[in-house]
């Protein structure tokens, strides 16, 4: 069976870039944001930002109007990731905040983008590196006159807006951005005159972390949120701030909810102001949800889907309870449809488990470059999300993860990535990497390796040579890899890596294995 809400889906116009639907407040019904509300709050300095300041949100904007593609970058990436990711996408600039500009620069010496082709927001530690303000004094100088892109019927279905790093490099239209936008204000009931409790009103100021490109960004702007803007997450700060700010809308992640939740320091507020506390980016357990009603008496409590594969939300808390089942997260949204498939191949009915197929408005295009992987995970317009589910009543439930990446304090790391990498580790022949289950981070990522029959011998009989060798190779990861991709859920030695006779690593097995035992080790440096 097919699993859908029955309620009105919403227009979505297919003819508009993100930045005209987010500034034609004619294009689309919204809530009125009045001009005593501003579109972003400094945590540092409480600063308001209204619309015609230049800003992050005004940066992407300003790069579509231009008809261009944005990639947005991880912060805390290696210069060897960012090198990465800029060849991947054939990025033909750079634009950077001044703390990554080390990272930003080592990679121009390595020649993979030109130093011309890079821009520092501002406080830039070469004078001569153009600089945000910079462009902005460029442009007003300017006599030439800019023509603003215009889209064709239809042709937002199909203009590309994000190319984003996920399982491969993710192709994002503009029309998917604004259906994800639209279908879930849509299940929120943001312009229902009839429905006083809204999740997000106009004034209320968000706060959120990783999946804050759609869900943060667009969807609170579009429902007339001030979003708080912190640049790094320290918790005191984040209690500070919450507290300070009177933050009402919290989008966060399981290691900041069990940190809200185990923490002595989120005794000394008062958070009765708090509506929403929502978990996204990795599944949360019903016991800290228990816990978090507690912290935050008076919000609606509870979790969403989606992937980057489906331009986010698939399923949201609803708006109309706070008493949300345990394990769910949350309900379809209008616009969406799914499947549940059994193991056998056959469609799965009400209650019953399988790996969830998606469909809907909000699909991404595919996987730039990447036939064989958009042709596995994007067949006859049903997104294959690898997760075993279950729904009820619309409701999602998921249970495990069929596709191998993994999800590492809500970030995604692929195993192939760290195989390859521990490759190049002098003692390794083979490796695979699982995931195990974390109550902080979600999943960590654990390596089974296969030594040469040198190195094997060496340590054999030796457990200090062992315990050296794991740190050698834990080191080998964390000086090349961002810190979530490090070895932390530990490193264990096998004499081969299980596979089928076609050579595929029998995942699941060493998974089973590693998850079985007793106290896995974990390496440090």
């Amino acid at each position: 069976m097919e699993f859908f809400v029955d309620e009105p889906e919403p227009y979505i116009p297919d003819h508009l870039t993100l930045p005209q639907f987010m500034w034609d407040t004619s294009a689309v019904a919204r809530p009125h944001r009045g001009p005593e509300i501003p579109y972003f709050i400094e945590e540092a300095t409480g600063r308001k930002i209204f619309e015609e300041e230049a800003n992050y949100a005004v940066l992407i904007w300003a790069i579509h109007l231009l008809g261009a593609i944005v990639t947005p970058g991880n912060p805390f990436y290696t210069a060897e990731e960012l090198a990465h990711q800029i060849k991947l996408t054939k990025a033909s600039l750079v634009i950077a905040h001044p703390a990554c500009q080390e990272t930003v620069f080592k990679v121009v010496k390595g020649n993979v983008i030109p130093e011309s082709r890079v821009v520092i927001i501002r406080d830039p530690i070469f004078d001569h590196i153009p600089t945000l303000n910079s462009l902005l004094s460029l442009g007003e100088s300017s006599k030439e006159a800019f023509e603003e892109r215009r889209l064709s019927k239809g042709e937002a279905r199909k203009a590309l807006a994000f190319l984003s790093l996920s399982s491969g490099t993710t192709a994002i239209t503009h029309f998917a951005v604004l259906a994800n936008v639209l279908q879930t204000s849509a299940h929120w009931r943001i312009n229902d005159p009839s429905w006083p409790n809204k999740i997000v009103s106009p004034g209320d100021v968000g706060l959120g972390d990783i999946y804050g490109l759609v869900v943060l960004l667009h969807l609170q702007l579009f429902c007339g949120a001030s979003i708080l803007v912190v640049p790094k997450f320290d918790f005191r700060r984040f209690l500070q701030s919450v507290d300070k700010y009177r933050v009402s809308i919290l989008l966060l992640v399981p290691p900041q909810i069990v940190l809200l939740c185990k923490q002595e320091a989120v005794k000394k507020y008062d958070f009765s102001h708090v509506k929403l506390c929502m978990s996204g980016a990795a599944p949360l357990s019903g016991e800290l949800c228990a816990t978090l009603r507690q912290v935050f008496p008076n919000a609606t409590i509870g979790q969403s889907y989606g992937l980057t594969e489906t331009v986010a939300t698939v399923s949201f808390i609803r708006p109309d309870t706070k008493d949300i089942p345990v394990g769910s997260c949350g309900r379809l949204v209008p616009g969406i449809k799914a499947r549940v498939i059994k193991p056998d191949g056959t469609m799965a009915g009400e209650g019953e488990e399988g790996e969830l197929l998606v469909t809907g408005p909000a699909m991404a295009s595919g996987y730039l470059d990447n036939e064989a992987a958009t042709n596995q995970t994007f067949v006859d317009s049903w997104v294959h999300t690898g997760d075993v589910v279950i729904i009820r009543n619309n409701e999602v439930y998921v249970v495990d993860r069929v596709k191998e990446v993994l999800k590492v304090k809500g970030f995604q790391v692929t195993p192939a990535e760290l195989e390859g990498h521990l490759l190049l580790h002098s003692d390794i022949v083979d490796s695979c990497i699982v995931g195990i289950k974390d109550d902080y981070s979600g999943e960590l990522p654990f390596a089974y390796v296969v030594l040469r029959p040198t190195s094997a011998e060496r340590i054999k009989g030796n457990p200090a040579a062992a315990q050296e060798l794991k740190k050698s190779i834990f080191k080998h990861v964390a000086d090349s890899k961002v810190r979530y991709k490090w070895l932390t859920g530990g490193i264990e030695f096998l004499d081969a890596i299980p596979k089928n006779p076609t050579g595929k690593i029998l995942r699941r097995v060493l998974r089973e294995k590693a998850r079985s035992l007793p106290t896995p080790t974990k390496t440090k440096l």
